[in-house]
């Protein structure tokens, strides 16, 4: 399978980047380009992440995504696949969502972790994470994909930095306070509730995380101090509609909210 040259991934990436910029969905790029291959998809996420940094982005943090065996069969995968955070991706608790901000999005509730040590290596464990880890944050992940309609492959979200769009960050909690394993949450969106629990990521949030360090040292890269890492939902995600309020409350952790405008301009 013949992948990508350069040019042709600057040009989806540029699109993709200016479809999130202009509130405009593009067609999948698994149907324009139907030999996309996994590494050229993570070739325009960086390159999606340059011009972000280059409009003055500052580079946070990363995420995982298709971190349960259902998501994963859906898209045919044995692994979970990963995201960038920049700083204007990140909101306080409690805030209020302009639904014009989005294309079609929806919400998950999951934790953070935010890494005190650099971390990196392909035999890199959960408890490596939780040595390394500080704290762990309650937070609502936003997505949004880019691609009309979320007709999503894998590639597709994985060029669109695996669908992410913000992230409403609760308080912290010190990693050590917590058994994160035996955390429960209640995620509601409406009238919709749902619980969740620790073990749904990987059978430990911070075993997604050392997966997610373990990918990235096939790129040559690791976690860095000070980086926030979204380890997983723990729940299905629900679509984010306007007038809506989410809260994702957790055992031990607290809680965290957003809410959104009413309505979309006309």
């Amino acid at each position: 399978m013949k992948s990508l040259v350069r040019p042709e991934i600057t040009k989806l990436a540029t699109e993709l980047w200016a479809s999130a910029r202009d509130r405009r969905p593009v067609p999948p790029v698994s149907a324009r380009c139907p030999d996309l291959t996994l590494s050229d998809a993570y070739a325009i996420q960086r390159e999606v992440r340059a011009l972000d940094i280059a409009d003055g982005a500052v580079l946070v943090g990363h995420k995982i995504g298709a971190t349960s065996v259902a998501i994963q069969e859906m898209f045919g995968i044995d692994h979970p696949d990963f995201g960038y955070l920049t700083d204007r991706m990140l909101l306080p608790d409690r805030a209020c969502l302009d639904i014009d901000q989005f294309i079609a999005p929806k919400v998950e509730g999951e934790v953070a972790f935010r890494i005190a040590a650099d971390l990196a290596g392909s035999s890199t464990t959960a408890q490596d994470v939780l040595a390394a880890a500080s704290v762990v944050l309650p937070v609502l992940e936003v997505l949004d994909s880019r691609i009309e309609n979320w007709a999503i492959q894998l590639v597709d979200t994985v060029a669109d930095n695996a669908s992410s769009a913000m992230v409403v960050m609760g308080s912290p909690t010190p990693v050590e306070n917590v058994n994160l394993a035996a955390e429960r949450m209640v995620f509601q969106a409406g009238e919709r509730k749902e619980t969740g629990h620790g073990t749904a990521v990987m059978g430990h949030p911070a075993e997604s995380v050392a997966c997610l360090v373990r990918i990235l040292s096939s790129y040559g890269t690791g976690l860095s101090a000070g980086d926030i890492v979204l380890a997983g939902s723990w729940a299905a995600a629900v679509d984010l509609l306007p007038g809506g309020t989410v809260r994702a409350s957790f055992d031990s952790l607290g809680t965290v909210s957003l809410s959104v405008t009413k309505e979309r301009d006309a």
